[in-house]
């Protein structure tokens, strides 16, 4: 599960949304949060990741932060780090292993460069669960069954026209769900932010890509 929660994580807040004709209430209203999205400049939020596990064991609840720019964003959760820079993906355990890939390569999970890229045209299936109380519910399945979870639940604030709350049922049924909070949709952010500078981790650290 550590593997997925931190690149998993914007699922709720970042899409630039073009769906395949599945399902047109849904479509309706996730249009709405894409013509939203689309005119941010900077993003930055803090979140919470509660999960259970597929026996349900509740494993407890992390925090952390997130800043996005276009395609690139940072994410830290407690010593874990994960920085795009546009290209380049680095991925920090927080210990002493720092893993680096291609953008490009990132599309068996959900992740900001996925979300930003109309990713859901070709990739999902989906439909309106319920637009009941404050929420509209959407479940969103894979088309590719090689992707790391089964499906996504996210909800729509009505208010906000935005996703502030997501859950993700994994191959191994786990339970993840992410809320966002102290959302700032006009953050200043240089792109300093989102390089990826070598000497602020442990000399120790290897490496691997």
């Amino acid at each position: 599960m550590k593997k997925i929660y931190l690149p998993f994580l914007t699922v709720i807040l970042f899409f630039n949304l073009a769906f395949a004709q599945n399902d047109p209430n849904a479509k309706k209203v996730l249009d709405g949060v894409s013509a939203k999205v689309k005119a941010f400049k900077g993003i930055s939020a803090n979140f919470t990741i509660k999960s259970v596990s597929g026996k349900g064991k509740d494993n407890g609840a992390k925090t952390g932060t997130i800043v996005i720019k276009g395609q690139k964003y940072r994410l830290k959760q407690g010593k874990n780090e994960i920085i795009c820079d546009g290209v380049s993906i680095y991925n920090f355990d927080g210990n002493k292993t720092i893993t680096k890939s291609l953008l490009e390569e990132s599309n068996q999970t959900l992740s900001p460069q996925n979300l930003l890229s109309n990713f859901y045209d070709k990739d999902f299936n989906y439909k309106l669960i319920s637009s009941a109380g404050n929420f509209h519910e959407i479940e969103m399945t894979p088309i590719d069954k090689r992707k790391s979870f089964q499906k996504v639940n996210i909800y729509v604030d009505k208010t906000k026209n935005m996703i502030t709350k997501a859950k993700v049922l994994d191959k191994s049924n786990n339970v993840l769900e992410f809320i966002l909070s102290n959302l700032n949709t006009n953050a200043a952010l240089p792109d300093a932010n989102f390089q990826f500078v070598r000497s602020k981790y442990p000399k120790d650290a290897e490496i691997l890509d």
